[in-house]
C-alpha cells in the first residue's frame, strides 16, 4: 500500500506542478523562456518527489517507466498493473486539483486548456516518432542509472534533467508527455480533441518504453 500510495502522490505532483506552470504559471504562451520554465517545473518535480517517495516505490510516477522495467525484467506482472492504475489516477487526481484551481466557466475549459498533449502543430506521424524516441531515451536513461552500475543517490539528478532537456528539445511538437498517465489525466477533463488524440501519448511512449526494455534485458549497450 505505501509503494500504491507513493505512486499515486508522485504521478498527481507531476501534473499538478508540470501541468501547473503551463497553465496557473501562464509559462505555455512565453516562447523559449515558457519552454524553459515548464521543462524545469516537469524535471524538478519528478527529480524531488525521486528522492521524496522513490526509496519507498522506486518513483516511476509514469506506466511508460513501468513497462520499461517489466519488460527489462525488474518487475513483476503483479505490481505493474498495480502501479499503472494508481499512476493514472493520480494523473487524473492531479488535474482535478488544478481544475479546481483555474477560473474555470461555462465551456471554457478548453479554451483555457490543462497543459494536455497535442498532435496539431507536427502532426500525427511526427508525434508518434518523437514520442517513441523520446520515450525510448528517457526510459534507457532510467534503467541505466538505476541499475546494478547505476550512479547511486545521483540517479534522481540525472533523471530529472534527461526529462527537462527532452521537454525543452520537444515541447512544441507535442508538448512532450513520454507518461501516458500524464497525457490521460488533462485530457479526460477536456474532452474533445484532446481525447481523440490522447491514443498518441498512450501507444508511443509504451512502445518506446519497451523498445528501451528490450535493450537492457539484451545489454546491448552494456
Amino acid at each position: 500500500m505505501q509503494k500504491l500510495l507513493s505512486e499515486f502522490l508522485g504521478t498527481a505532483t507531476l501534473v499538478i506542478f508540470g501541468c501547473g506552470a503551463v497553465v496557473l504559471g501562464g509559462y505555455g504562451a512565453q516562447g523559449a523562456a515558457g519552454a524553459v520554465a515548464i521543462a524545469f517545473a516537469f524535471g524538478l518535480t519528478v527529480t524531488a518527489m525521486i528522492y521524496a517517495v522513490g526509496p519507498v516505490s522506486g518513483g516511476h510516477f509514469n506506466p511508460a517507466v513501468s513497462t520499461a522495467m517489466l519488460v527489462a525484467g525488474r518487475m513483476n506482472v503483479r505490481d505493474y498493473m498495480q502501479y499503472v492504475i494508481v499512476q493514472v489516477l493520480g494523473a487524473i487526481a492531479g488535474a482535478a486539483f488544478l481544475i479546481v484551481v483555474l477560473p474555470y466557466g461555462g465551456n471554457d475549459m478548453a479554451a483555457i486548456g490543462l497543459g494536455q498533449n497535442s498532435t496539431s502543430n507536427y502532426g500525427v506521424n511526427a508525434s508518434l516518432l518523437v514520442e517513441i524516441f523520446a520515450t525510448f531515451i528517457f526510459t534507457t536513461v532510467i534503467l541505466k542509472v538505476t541499475g546494478e552500475k547505476g550512479v547511486g543517490n545521483l540517479a534522481g539528478l540525472v533523471i530529472g534533467l534527461t526529462l527537462f532537456v527532452l521537454i525543452v528539445t520537444f515541447l512544441n511538437v507535442t508538448g512532450l508527455s513520454v507518461n501516458p498517465a500524464r497525457s490521460f489525466g488533462p485530457a479526460l477533463f477536456i474532452g474533445g480533441a484532446a481525447m481523440n488524440e490522447v491514443w498518441v501519448f498512450i501507444v508511443a511512449p509504451i512502445i518506446g518504453a519497451v523498445l528501451a526494455g528490450l535493450v537492457a534485458k539484451t545489454k546491448i549497450l552494456g
